[in-house]
């Protein structure tokens, strides 16, 4: 009895030392306003450490003692968005802004309207997930459907709350949320000082350290990484209601979030632009870097109205800063060869400091754009980085006087292998296809990308040894490379050698969309991959079909179907598949739905289910052939509500689809489905 008294008392304890230290991390973290010293903070965590080792039973997910800790893991495994996270439509031009302003009102009946504008915070974009207040899901943008799951490092940034802050609106049973992961410039500038002198590589910007520290295989990394963490944006929420995005930064702040400073609400265009040029002019002043401002519709339900295209909110706009601008001269101007051939010329410039990075190359795309430029060897150039990212030549600066070199002509024969080359309209092509060393490098570098058959281990420099020892001539031979191959390129030893070929080992059971990514099909990105997939269902299936089917797949147009079947079709493409396949590529073929019943259908669930969680739930309809979103619709077939359903409920009665309880939903489920 003693000892479950003993037991209760240290439960008791370590909610009490729990709170405490939550509170000190809000106050240190996001509020900057430290109430007590290091030596008493410690103390409180050494204590609740030292309960949770004497009583495991005590540990929560959402403890401060797991902030930190957890093991290193093989990689990083892909997760589906809560809803999506859509890129904004942008501009860097007042009159683009105006554009957005006239579009909104136009739509809305030219009524009165009203704006929130927030820094464009230049970090690491993150969806958050919490249930029931608790943190169980982070995952990077990855390409605004499926991002990469990276929870463990999310949970080592000081400014995150592990668990929501209890308000008086109350706590959601479902929040997720996007914000943006930065590293403040002061610690960025230290931490690459710490790698100056560790002599390590140095990162060139704070959104580069940022993007690298979150995406450590080791969490520990990240924790010695000083990230901060910014929300600005509920995805979705069940359990409460929020009517304005004033309402939504306010519920941020209050569940334990920082929100920038910088943000101003109630704004009308004018006021709005007005930021903009107030905050250009700050820039170099604030404790991160931003590249510009975002203007958003403040009312939620008006930005509902407004809706989205497949790419970006109709009722957000991203007023980009000009881009950073210097001067430099063209050293050299080379030709590079991509993996579908493409001759791409380059400026090679004498390096300059264009915004904090370090500038020595841009490219110059493709013949006419040089010949309409007219930049040369040895020019004065103006140069920029567009979005604050890609290097590009802006313009060519005369210098009175001055004697000029030669035009710059793009060559007849292939840089990399001396085959002739074509010209289609401003583009220039070699035409010695996989023979071709520098198509080829290009092409096993993107067949082993991450979006691929992502092959761990299997970077430029690998690639670029493997052709050089003639270990690979086709993508093919990747999978017959042996560990007694590999160990004799430098810097393979026996473990190298082994994780490699195991890499390749289990790469080769693909999704067909990946493999159709990973072929490197022109026109053919990872959401045109996921199209063809989705409608053929099979490789055969797609390899069979002709131009006529391939313009029928949603979103695929005349000049994609084009380039899909003459790829298809190529002797080469066919030989190519062939012998992937004979050498152990094998397609996950999309599962037949195991009950009728779903097939087609669509559901979205609101509330807490008592069964199982809803990520489970939402698992077990597409097992069985059906379909979830997070938001409702004339097309939503079945809302199942549990507890505390939200306005996914309210707006399912007034569409009129059909609302299941959760023992509805399971009577609906065949025989052994759970």
């Amino acid at each position: 009895m003693a000892g479950t008294s003993g037991q209760a008392a240290a439960r008791r304890r370590a909610e009490d030392l729990r709170d405490a230290i939550r509170h000190h991390d809000h106050l240190y973290h996001v509020l900057d306003q430290p109430e007590i010293s290091d030596a008493e903070y410690d103390k409180l965590y050494r204590e609740l450490k030292g309960l949770e080792e004497k009583f495991p039973e005590l540990v929560t997910p959402d403890s401060p003692t797991q902030r930190v800790g957890a093991e290193p893991r093989p990689g990083f495994s892909e997760v589906e968005h809560v809803a999506p996270m859509l890129s904004l439509d942008s501009g860097d031009d007042e009159e683009d802004a105006r554009r957005f302003d006239t579009r909104v009102r136009s739509a809305l009946g030219d009524g009165d309207v009203e704006y929130v504008a927030e820094p464009k915070l230049d970090g690491l974009s993150l969806e958050l997930v919490y249930e029931d207040g608790s943190l169980t899901r982070a995952a990077t943008r990855g390409d605004g459907r499926v991002g990469e799951d990276v929870t463990p490092n999310a949970r080592t940034i000081g400014s995150l709350p592990l668990r929501l802050r209890d308000t008086d609106r109350g706590t959601p049973t479902l929040l997720a949320l996007r914000g943006e992961a930065v590293m403040l410039i002061d610690e960025f500038e230290r931490l690459n000082a710490r790698l100056t002198q560790d002599d390590k590589p140095v990162f060139a910007n704070p959104r580069n350290a940022a993007a690298g520290s979150m995406r450590q295989i080791d969490p520990s990394v990240t924790a010695a990484r000083p990230l901060v963490f910014y929300a600005y944006e509920v995805m979705s929420v069940e359990g409460l209601t929020l009517v304005t995005q004033a309402e939504v930064l306010d519920a941020l702040r209050d569940w334990g979030f920082r929100v920038s400073g910088e943000t101003k609400t109630g704004l009308r265009i004018d006021e709005a632009l007005e930021l903009h040029h107030v905050l250009e002019r700050r820039r170099d002043e604030l404790a991160y870097e931003i590249d510009g401002i975002v203007i958003k519709l403040d009312d939620l339900a008006t930005r509902e109205r407004l809706g989205a295209t497949a790419h970006h909110p109709r009722w957000a706009f991203a007023y980009k800063f000009e881009p950073r601008r210097e001067i430099s001269d063209i050293l050299d101007i080379v030709v590079q060869v991509g993996r579908t051939g493409k001759l791409t010329p380059v400026a090679m410039l004498r390096p300059v400091d264009v915004g904090g990075v370090t500038v020595s190359r841009a490219s110059l795309h493709n013949r006419e754009e040089i010949e309409r430029k007219d930049v040369r060897v040895g020019d004065k150039v103006r140069i920029q980085r567009a979005g604050d990212v890609i290097p590009q030549v802006l313009e060519r600066i005369d210098e009175h006087g001055k004697k000029r070199r030669p035009r710059f002509r793009m060559p007849e024969t292939c840089p990399a292998c001396s085959a002739p080359v074509v010209s289609h309209g401003p583009l220039d092509f070699c035409t010695n296809g996989l023979a071709c060393r520098a198509q080829l490098k290009a092409r096993i570098q993107h067949f082993a990308s991450r979006q691929a058959l992502d092959i761990q281990g299997l970077g430029e420099r690998t690639v670029e040894q493997l052709l050089e020892a003639k270990l690979v001539s086709s993508v093919a031979d990747l999978l017959t490379l042996r560990e007694e191959d590999l160990v004799t390129l430098e810097g393979f030893a026996d473990l190298s050698a082994r994780n490699l070929v195991e890499a390749i080992r289990t790469s080769v059971e693909v999704t067909l969309d990946r493999f159709l990514y990973a072929l490197g099909i022109p026109e053919v990105g990872t959401q045109t991959a996921r199209d063809l997939a989705g409608h053929f269902g099979s490789l055969d299936a797609l390899l069979a079909a002709e131009r006529e089917e391939l313009e029928a797949v949603p979103g695929i147009g005349p000049k994609v179907a084009e380039a899909v079947s003459d790829f298809l079709e190529s002797r080469g493409t066919r030989q190519t598949i062939e012998e992937l396949r004979r050498r152990g590529v094998k397609l996950v073929e999309p599962e037949a739905p195991a009950a009728a019943d779903f097939a087609g259908l669509t559901f979205v669930f609101t509330g807490g289910l008592e069964s199982m969680s809803r990520g489970d739930a939402q698992d077990l309809v597409r097992s069985l052939g059906g379909r979830t979103s997070s938001s409702v619709s004339a097309k939503t077939d079945y809302v199942v509500a549990g507890v505390d359903p939200g306005s996914k409920y309210e707006k399912a009665k007034q569409l009129g689809v059909t609302v299941l309880s959760e023992d509805e939903f399971l009577k609906m489920l065949p025989p052994g489905a759970r």
